[in-house]
C-alpha cells in the first residue's frame, strides 16, 4: 500500500520528511520549493487516489504558478501541525 492510498498516512509522511529537512537545517524557503517541485512532479505524473488528492489536482491545474506555489506553502503549513 502506498502512502498516497490515504490522506491521512500521506500527511504523516509529509510531516516526517518536513521534521527531516528541518533537522538537517533546510531553510523555509528550501522547504516550500521542494514542496513546489513535488506537488508540479505529482500534478504531472500521479494519478490522485482519494478524494483530497483529486481536490488538490484540480486545483493545482487551474492555478497560476505563483498560485501553485501557495498551494505547496499551504501544504507545508498543514503537516507543520
Amino acid at each position: 500500500m502506498s502512502v498516497l492510498d490515504n490522506w491521512q498516512e500521506w500527511k504523516s509522511f509529509l510531516g516526517d520528511k518536513l521534521n527531516q529537512a528541518t533537522t538537517a537545517g533546510m531553510n523555509n524557503d528550501t522547504i516550500n520549493n521542494i514542496a513546489y517541485q513535488v506537488g508540479d512532479y505529482l500534478a504531472a505524473q500521479v494519478d490522485p487516489k482519494n478524494e483530497q488528492e483529486r481536490v488538490l489536482a484540480d486545483l493545482w491545474s487551474v492555478a497560476s504558478e505563483e498560485e501553485q506555489k501557495a498551494i505547496a506553502s499551504i501544504m507545508v503549513k498543514l503537516v507543520q501541525r
